[in-house]
């Protein structure tokens, strides 16, 4: 197969997955690290070139899309996840939050959408989060960055697709991938919401803990990349085939009462 895929933060959990799974297809794959010089053999996937990238800065950006040349698939995967009460969250750590969940990635999109265009195919695949469709306390920051980037992927959507390139979005719900232990938290000793947030950090890492797998992620990203005409939005994990349907016909304050039940929020 004569086409390149970029899937940023490949060094594990859901990018590497897809990584390897791309290269398992045919593409030439390009993956990215914060510092692809320190990873181990166990920490890249087979059969992938690995560049570096921060989405903290633009200059890193726009060197990594020069260096990867001519790319017809970007999975825009990489990531940081927060926690916090609302009004504990510091705003450094917010902006921080932004620049590399969604502005980061839209500018990568900017740079290599035009080439796409230009030659008639490309595949834009923003991995988002299934808490962009079911909200849940204390995660507000990482919510709304999911949602923007799942806002520009829509919107951009009709301004390609008559060009041969699909921008779309695969949200995942509880995957194992390990994230339990990277997710930045904020709150303080004495915060008001301190017992409630515990209790729901708690419960989001046992559901991570028994979540799907990354590779079943990864399958889904395939599918959204190899569709003749991909959809806006892939689902997987977190019984998605059931609530999504679900979430359509029940009320809204029934679906937000029961996402947070899911995670022992009983107010």
């Amino acid at each position: 197969m004569d086409r390149t895929a970029l899937v940023t933060g490949a060094s594990s959990g859901i990018g590497k997955a897809t990584a390897a799974a791309l290269a398992a297809r045919g593409y030439r794959v390009v993956g990215t690290s914060r510092h692809p010089e320190t990873l181990g053999p166990g920490q890249r996937a087979e059969g992938v070139e690995y560049l570096p990238l921060d989405l903290g800065d633009d200059a890193s950006i726009e060197s990594l899309a020069a260096a990867a040349g001519n790319v017809d698939v970007l999975v825009n995967n990489a990531g940081e996840s927060q926690s916090g009460p609302f009004e504990e969250l510091p705003g450094d750590a917010l902006r921080r939050l932004f620049q590399v969940n969604v502005l980061g990635p839209v500018r990568l999109s900017q740079l290599l959408l035009p080439g796409m265009r230009a030659r008639g195919y490309g595949r834009v695949v923003m991995v988002g989060s299934m808490l962009a469709s079911f909200p849940l306390a204390y995660r507000s920051s990482y919510v709304a960055t999911k949602a923007a980037l799942k806002g520009f992927s829509n919107g951009a959507r009709h301004e390609y697709s008559p060009f041969g390139v699909w921008l779309t979005t695969v949200e995942p719900g509880s995957i194992s991938t390990g994230i339990s232990e990277r997710r930045t938290k904020y709150t303080s000793a004495t915060s008001p919401h301190r017992e409630d947030f515990e209790r729901m950090l708690a419960a989001l890492d046992r559901n991570e803990k028994a979540g799907v797998s990354a590779d079943r992620v990864a399958a889904t990203i395939v599918k959204a990349v190899e569709a003749s005409r991909p959809g806006p939005l892939y689902a997987v994990g977190s019984n998605a085939a059931l609530v999504f349907p679900l979430r359509r016909l029940l009320p809204r304050t029934l679906v937000e009462r029961a996402t947070h039940r899911r995670h022992d929020l009983r107010r």
